[in-house]
């Protein structure tokens, strides 16, 4: 009994420490960084597939890096998969709630989706987050502004299979 007083303060001591520790930002792996790099890079020259490849090998080396679900996320959005962003950005959102890019994130690709109320209850989460001056907050108001794209046919997405017939 003499002891519970100092381990219940140790206790205390410990949990600050840990939950400190967890909250704080970090930098990635050594190894996670430089495949981030060379994702960033693919995924700007245009070559998404080498992208998320990158993305997922840095996932594989420092799988408790949330930020690489961001670019995965980024890089699924520019491949026009925005059901496959909103998975990774609501990953991310699981790992860090308050994750500002994230929301924003998320609710420009459900704008894309075609899901504008869902993404407005995103861009109210900003504004009570941050405020009506955050960029997170004024990037994902553009993108609602903007509506959804327009998704395009063409003629050759809709032919069908050339199928030749002789007559007698």
């Amino acid at each position: 009994m003499r002891f519970a007083p100092a381990a219940a303060a140790l206790s205390l001591a410990l949990v600050m420490t840990a939950s400190a520790s967890l909250g704080a930002d970090r930098e990635p792996a050594p190894r996670a960084a430089m495949l981030i790099a060379e994702g960033r890079a693919a995924l700007e020259a245009g070559d998404t597939q080498v992208a998320i490849d990158s993305f997922e090998a840095a996932l594989t080396v420092d799988p408790g890096y949330t930020p690489i679900f961001l670019e995965l996320a980024r890089a699924a959005r520019s491949d026009d998969l925005q059901g496959k962003a909103i998975r990774y950005y609501r990953e991310a959102l699981i790992r860090d709630p308050g994750n500002l890019a994230a929301i924003s994130g998320e609710g420009a690709a459900l704008v894309e989706k075609g899901a504008v109320a869902k993404a407005r209850l995103n861009l109210a989460k900003l504004e009570s987050l941050c405020g009506e001056a955050c960029p997170e907050t004024q990037r994902l108001a553009q993108s609602i502004a903007q509506g959804p794209q327009e998704r395009v046919l063409t003629a050759e997405a809709v032919l069908p299979d050339a199928e030749v017939v002789q007559s007698n």
